[in-house]
């Protein structure tokens, strides 16, 4: 098996047996990640819904089919991006993230940033935006999903050069059925990192 495999293998593990916070006695099931190990797009999500929850998969209920669609879309295929959240258990009642919860649960995230190495960063939503552009230095450009999405921001990890992109988070579409049109618009943008 693969070295990233196995480190990623092991986040699953630590997660299964996380109490960093108060998530887990609410949760069904911890939702890792899923996706390509080599993946060259990475998605960041704020947080598992009802039914990851109950799956264990991210993005596998409408939010999820939306995804799909608009990954479709670019001619990309789900199993060749990988897709993660920045807090692995259900907040009770689909609620945001707790600012104590993100900050308890990130270090599994930052490790599988590290661990997968994309090239491209779409943080799906305000929390994931926020989160992400603060990790990789864009404080001062943080402002509203609404003014965020659909921008590219260039920055350095770890492993190399890396594009951020904030996006509006797929469920937005499920509540508005107009919004599908930016998304479908931002998503245009990672047909050229596919």
């Amino acid at each position: 098996m693969s070295k990233k495999y196995e480190d990623m293998k092991q986040i699953r593990d630590e997660v299964s047996n996380c109490k960093k916070c108060n998530l887990y006695k609410y949760a069904k099931l911890p939702v890792v990640g899923q996706g390509s190990h080599n993946a060259k797009i990475m998605f960041v999500g704020e947080g598992p819904g009802a039914n990851e929850d109950r799956t264990g998969i991210p993005f596998c209920g409408r939010a999820g089919d939306i995804l799909n669609e608009l990954l479709g879309k670019v001619g990309i295929k789900r199993d060749d991006v990988y897709i993660a959240n920045i807090v692995k258990h259900r907040p009770p009642g689909n609620r945001d993230p707790k600012p104590e919860e993100i900050a308890a649960c990130v270090s599994y995230l930052d490790r599988q940033i590290d661990i997968i190495k994309p090239k491209v960063l779409c943080a799906l939503g305000r929390f994931a935006a926020y989160y992400v552009m603060e990790k990789f230095g864009f404080l001062d450009k943080i402002e509203g999903i609404s003014k965020m999405h659909g921008k590219t921001y260039k920055a350095r990890a770890p492993h190399g050069d890396i594009v951020i992109i904030p996006l509006y988070h797929p469920a937005v579409v499920a509540y508005n059925i107009n919004m599908k049109d930016f998304l479908e618009k931002d998503f245009k943008i990672l047909g050229k990192y596919k």
